[in-house]
Order: C-alpha cells, then structure tokens, then sequence
C-alpha cells in the first residue's frame, strides 16, 4: 500500500505532519480529514523495491505475543474508561503500539469504525489475533452496555491463562535441558569415542562384551545408513505435522496429551481451570447456555474435550440442566459436576465457577512445583543409564585388554 507525507493543521492551528497509508491521495487526504486535521501539503513518499518488499516482509513475519495482545487490551480498556471516543482511541493505539501487526490492525479497525461497523464485528475481522471468546465477549459487552466491564473480564483471563502456561513453561525447561543434554552425550559418545576404542580392542583380537558390540553396531548402522536415518527422521517429523493440522490429527494429539503420564493430569487441570475461569465470565455477561457452550468448545484449547462440549450441546437442545450432560461426559471431574449442580440448584452459577477455577488454579501451582521433584529421580536414571552403558562398553574391554597385557 502507498504511503503519504503530509502536512496538516489541527483543531487549536498548529502545523502537525506525519505519514499514512492509503490507496490513493483521496483516500489519503480523507483519512487526514476524519482525524481532524486541515491538509496542506500532501505527497505520496517514494520507496525503492527492496524498501517495499523489506517492509510486507516484516509485517507478513510479525507475530503477536500473549504479552503484547494484553498490554493492547489494557490501553484499550484504560481509553475506554477515560471516555475517549471509539475513533480517536484506534488511532492512538495506532501510533503508541509497537508491534507492527497490532499496529495495521489498528489501523484496520479504525477504518472500519469509522464505515459504520460494529466493534466486534471489527474485532472478527482479525482471527488470527482475537480469539472466539473474545470477540463474543466484546459483542456480549456491546450488547449489554458494559463493554468496560467485559474487558475487565478478558483481561483476568488472559492473565490467568498466561500465567499459568508460563509456569508449565518454566517447569518444563529443566527436563527438556536435561533429555537434549542426554541426546547430544549419547550421539558424541557413539561418533567420537566409541569408534576409536573400537579400533583398539580389534587389533588385539579381544572378544568384545555384549555392550561394545551393541555400541559398535549402532555407529557401524549411523555411519552406514546415515541418510536413510536423517531422512526418516524428517520425513517422520513432516507427516506428524500435517497430519496433526487435521481435524483427526488435533484430536488424536490431544487425546494423548491428556493420558501422559505426569504431564496429563496438569493439563486437564489448566483445562479445568480454564473452562470455569470462561463459563463464569459468560454467566454472569448473560450470554445464553448453547451459546457458551459453542464458545467453550472452539476456545478451550484442547480437541478431545470440545468434542465433549459438541455432545453437552445436544443434550441441551433436548431440555434439562448442564449438570446432567456434564456427568455422562468425559474429563470432568466429579467435583467440577458436583459443584455445577449445586450452582444450578442454588441460583449462583457464576460464584461457584469462580470457586472451581480458583481451586484449580491452586492445584496446577501446586502439581508444577512438585513437577520437577517428580521427573527429577526418572531423569537421573536415564542420565545413570546412557552414562553406565557407554562406561561399561569401553571399560569392559579395557578390563581384558589388562589381564592380557599382565
């Protein structure tokens, strides 16, 4: 898209200037107007091709982190609350974000408002970005009239949710350290040591130990059929990946995610604590039962368990309360059904999801912690076992090598 230069006078007579992208020097010059501003002086800027192409590449490749979309919902809140009108509040996060995306997004949405298009409408014209709930959340809050309150509401979400797979991060960076560690020792070992022992132990006839002849025969086998290894490897790694980008696939991946060993009952735990902390906050924004639930499952995060959602959602068509459907469906722990039923028996949904996500959210802090002290122990065995192999594989012989020469 072309850029502009201009020149302009504001609303109290100062000169202000700036650039702006438009299709055409109308355009332009409009765009200048509905921001309030008397051009002067306007003129398309001249850019060379790899000017250009440097600039769509950049902007193709920007990504939006979970940081960056926060603090842009904040100053959208903060704005909103202050009373500063719907288009001046996209230009200014127009020109304060620094993420390039945020900023054509902005930009976007600005145009769009000013067109006549609802907020959310504006919001949903970037999926990418904005989630399903939040764009439901923010159609919820138009609808309502409490559009500050609702992003109060997205933006304890997105604390909550970053917080907690930031602590899953942090307790999984220490075993992944070790397992990568253990996989670079394996393979130096096997390509650099073992071959030249293997060397040694041959020119004296030795009868070698089971353990050196497996380690010999793993290097002979990589020396070999290197390419056949390397491109297994790859072939393996591409067809995971698309056929984990299928319907079929995602479920399949996450149905194993959920039955890990360890790792399986922290995630089913976050789920659930996700899953109260966004059925809470659609009960008490007023959004209808199916409703939620169509949110629910296209934001939840995990296959296996929106496919759950997709049967309560029938069950609920037929008549009857949440509670019922939920204890026939999978995943849902006891407590979680027990606790709905008496929020639906007692009129107060919304408090006893709170109660739910709350108590989750303290029993994923507690499993992390004791994450590591779990894994720590199979660690140290694996590390014993690779460590042990390739000591008895080099020492073993040695040993018999001592008794000849002796």
């Amino acid at each position: 898209m072309p850029s502009f230069s201009y020149q302009a006078m504001n609303d109290v007579g100062k000169t202000v200037s700036g650039v702006i992208e438009a299709d055409t020097v109308d355009i332009a010059a409009n765009m200048i107007a509905a921001r309030g501003y008397i051009p002067s002086n306007l003129k398309e800027q001249v850019k060379s091709s790899i000017g250009i192409s440097l600039s769509a590449l950049n902007k193709k490749l920007a990504t939006v982190k979970a940081s960056e979309l926060i603090l842009f919902t904040r100053q959208f809140r903060t704005m909103l609350k202050a009373g500063v009108p719907m288009i001046r509040l996209l230009q200014v996060l127009e020109n304060q974000t620094e993420n390039e995306k945020l900023k054509e997004v902005a930009a976007s949405m600005s145009s769009d408002t000013k067109s006549g298009v609802t907020l959310h409408n504006a919001f949903q014209k970037h999926p990418k970005i904005f989630s399903t709930l939040y764009c439901s959340m923010i159609r919820a809050g138009e609808s309502s009239g409490a559009l500050p309150n609702v992003f109060d509401r997205l933006i304890y979400i997105m604390d909550h949710e970053y917080k907690i797979k930031s602590d899953i991060k942090s307790a999984m960076m220490y075993p992944l350290t070790v397992v990568v560690a253990l996989v670079i020792a394996f393979f130096v070992l096997l390509t650099f040591v073992i071959p030249k022992f293997a060397t040694v132990f041959s020119k004296a006839g030795l009868a070698l130990p089971m353990p050196t002849r497996i380690s010999i025969w793993m290097y002979e086998f990589l020396f070999d059929y290197w390419y056949i290894c390397v491109g297994g490897v790859i072939a393996i790694i591409t067809a995971a990946v698309y056929y984990f980008k299928t319907k079929h696939g995602k479920y399949v991946r996450d149905l194993v995610v959920l039955k890990l060993p360890i790792f399986g009952s922290i995630f089913l735990k976050a789920i659930m604590s996700r899953f109260a902390s966004i059925f809470a906050i659609l009960e008490s924004g007023g959004v209808p039962i199916l409703e939620s639930m169509s949110i629910l499952s296209g934001t939840i995060g995990n296959s296996a368990i929106s496919r759950e959602f997709d049967m309560i959602s029938e069950r609920l068509r037929a008549g009857g309360g949440i509670s019922g459907p939920l204890k026939e469906a999978k995943y849902f722990p006891p407590i979680v059904v027990n606790m709905i039923a008496i929020g639906e028996e007692s009129g107060n949904m919304d408090e006893i999801l709170r109660d739910i996500s709350v108590h989750y959210d303290d029993e994923v802090q507690s499993a992390v912690q004791k994450l590591s002290a779990e894994i720590g122990p199979i660690l140290i065995v694996g590390l014993a076992a690779v460590v042990g192999f390739f000591a008895l594989s080099v020492f073993l012989p040695m040993w018999d090598l001592t008794k000849i020469i002796r």
